[in-house]
């Protein structure tokens, strides 16, 4: 049982539900990432989605592009992600850390690195360096059975997004793939855009759940405790990651992890409550 889903059946026993917070690797400081992500911990988070920066993101809002670039500037590439995730795992041995990010990346890594045990250089990587799972937003489910397993071979699941445009067949494309869990967004849009319509993803759910048989998770437009436990009461988990990104924006260095932290404990007594 890889990382995340042992967490999701502790939480289920529990009856309690997922924080996933989503914070850009290297942002706003290159070296404060690891230090971050235990105050995430401290906060309440469950798993961590940790973005790796990208030039041309798809899916991501102006607040996640201006993280990035700023990450970016600061040079910050998938190499220092991954040493951002052994620096974590130094002291942290239990919580999940997901990669999320885009192809790119990805292949431009494997193509500098040779492959190691068989395995993509990525992959070979990213286990070493204590990853637990990795969301590759333009990688499509239908051409994803190869990396799928190279992933669950060494313990990491492979997450994909659902929207509410997504198909029956597309659901059904996905879970014969997916692991660890799936990431509705709950938006038509890109990250940090418009009013989340509870309603709207409440109804969606149960459709969801007739194709996909692991824990789903709902992202794009949760800003605040009172939407967090809105959506929890239907969703396995809740994430977020602009509203988080925005308040540790232009903060002085020792005030990034205290207010990250203060923001998730908000939301996490407010799941559980």
């Amino acid at each position: 049982m890889s990382r995340i889903a042992a967490t999701f059946a502790k939480l289920q026993a529990q009856g309690r539900k997922a924080l996933i917070p989503y914070v850009t690797a290297g942002f706003p400081f290159a070296d404060i990432t690891p230090e971050l992500m235990h105050a995430l911990v401290a906060g309440g988070a469950d798993v961590i989605e940790l973005g790796v920066p990208f030039s041309d993101p798809s899916a991501d809002g102006p607040v996640i592009q201006k993280a990035g670039d700023k990450a970016l500037a600061l040079g910050i590439g998938l190499v220092q992600v991954l040493a951002m995730v052994r620096a974590f795992r130094s002291r942290d041995a239990s919580t999940p850390v997901v990669l999320m990010g885009y192809a790119n990346p990805v292949e431009r890594y494997n193509q500098i690195h040779a492959p190691q045990d068989g395995l993509s250089a990525f992959v070979a990587a990213a286990a070493a360096a204590g990853v637990d799972g990795v969301l590759i937003v333009d990688y499509p489910p239908e051409e994803c059975q190869d990396f799928a397993a190279e992933l669950k071979s060494r313990g990491l699941d492979l997450i994909f997004l659902l929207a509410p445009t997504s198909t029956d067949e597309r659901m059904q494309q996905v879970a014969r793939v997916a692991s660890g869990y799936v990431y509705y967004v709950a938006l038509k849009g890109v990250t940090g855009a418009g009013t989340l319509d509870t309603a709207a993803v409440q109804a969606m759910l149960p459709r969801i759940r007739q194709h996909v048989r692991v824990p789903v998770g709902v992202g794009f437009g949760i800003r605040d405790a009172a939407t967090a436990r809105t959506i929890g009461q239907t969703a396995d988990a809740v994430v977020i990651g602009s509203k988080l990104i925005e308040l540790i924006d232009a903060q002085a260095r020792d005030q990034v992890a205290p207010v990250a932290q203060n923001f998730l404990r908000e939301i996490r007594t407010a799941l559980d409550s």
